[in-house]
């Protein structure tokens, strides 16, 4: 080029413009070069391998197609380390699952015939119609012989056990949510008997005339859920105590966590998860700090336990009669401690800090 009064102009127009773009394309290189050079950096956060193209278009696309690969593989879910984390997910499930099943004497081998068992009927039900033994075979990995065996047998639960839980849940239930039996926002102190107003024997006559309101009232009381003085039966903690029964412990045992682990596998399984499924967890506090956070949670969730209860009561009320009242739902709270400088039963290393 030559400068001629402060104005630059080209030695030979045609020569320039392949300079220009010779120029522009060495800048357009040099970003590229850069630019791939961040990606593989930011996502390896290790340079010591990489090879920058010194010149080319064709190096240029080569080294874009490497870095794309390379960020595929680093993006794609690897089937192996998902398997892990998910084997790792399931052992800190089963380490309180175990201990429960030692305290009730269940070994190890009647622990896998109840895995087993499982297994045939969840496939069982999913495949539907399509059932067969030797599908749930390949399936689920479980013997043919020990399918069809499974599949014969009486899978329903016991009948006296669900109808005690059912009727006893539903008392306690309209004590604490039917007006006539609550004095503002309250449940009652009701009379033992009484031919007019509200008594415990009119509570249990509304539910059920099949049962005696004496045998109602003598299980309530033995669990600690009613209290009776002179005649006058009160609702301790209002209901929301555990059961001395063995039978219903394990009851809301099996329902509780059967139907929190359900919401909770159907969200893991969904990619637009639709149940409610929420907890606040945090570390590094001392007892007393703990202690003052579970006396408000207990509060709170009491409110909280009472007001689902009337708004779920009467809705009830209203839909019961309906066809189409074939829904059922389950609100439960949870509050776990522990110490973890303790020394934990079952405590491993993949647990969370």
């Amino acid at each position: 080029m030559s400068g001629l009064g402060g104005v630059v102009v080209p030695a030979h127009p045609a020569r320039a413009t392949v300079a220009a773009r010779a120029d522009a394309f060495s800048s357009f290189e040099n970003v590229i070069k850069w630019v791939l050079l961040y990606i593989r950096v930011h996502f390896t956060h290790n340079a010591c391998d990489i090879s920058v193209p010194n010149t080319g278009i064709g190096k240029i696309f080569v080294e874009i197609f490497h870095t794309c690969t390379h960020l595929a593989a680093m993006t794609a879910r690897d089937p192996i380390s998902q398997s892990r984390l998910f084997e790792r997910a399931l052992r800190r499930l089963l380490r309180p699952l175990v201990r429960a099943l030692i305290a009730q004497g269940v070994s190890a081998p009647a622990l896998y015939r109840i895995v087993k068992q499982t297994y045939v009927e969840v496939a069982s039900a999913d495949l539907g119609t399509a059932a067969t033994d030797s599908r749930i075979t390949v399936l689920t990995g479980v013997h043919r012989r020990d399918v069809k065996e499974f599949r014969t047998r009486d899978q329903e639960e016991d009948g006296e056990t669900q109808r005690k839980v059912s009727i006893l849940l539903t008392v306690v239930g309209r004590w604490m949510s039917d007006p006539v039996y609550l004095d503002n926002g309250q449940p009652r102190v009701l009379p033992r008997f009484g031919r007019e107003g509200p008594s415990f024997e009119t509570l249990v006559q509304s539910i059920s005339r099949d049962i005696r309101p004496r045998t109602v009232l003598d299980e309530l009381t033995r669990q600690g859920i009613t209290g009776i003085d002179e005649d006058q039966v009160s609702l301790m903690s209002e209901g929301l105590v555990g059961s001395a029964d063995t039978d219903q412990k394990l009851h809301f045992f099996a329902h509780n966590l059967g139907d929190h682990m359900q919401a909770a596998v159907e969200n893991l399984l969904s990619d637009d998860p639709q149940h409610l499924e929420r907890a606040v967890f945090y570390n590094h506090l001392n007892a007393e700090s703990v202690e003052e956070v579970e006396s408000e949670a207990r509060r709170l969730s009491l409110d909280a336990l009472r007001q689902i209860n009337a708004l779920a009561a009467g809705r009830q009320a209203k839909d019961k009669t309906e066809a189409s009242a074939t829904h059922r739902f389950r609100f439960g709270l949870f509050f776990y401690k522990e110490d973890e400088d303790a020394e934990t039963k079952g405590k491993t290393s993949d647990d969370d800090r």
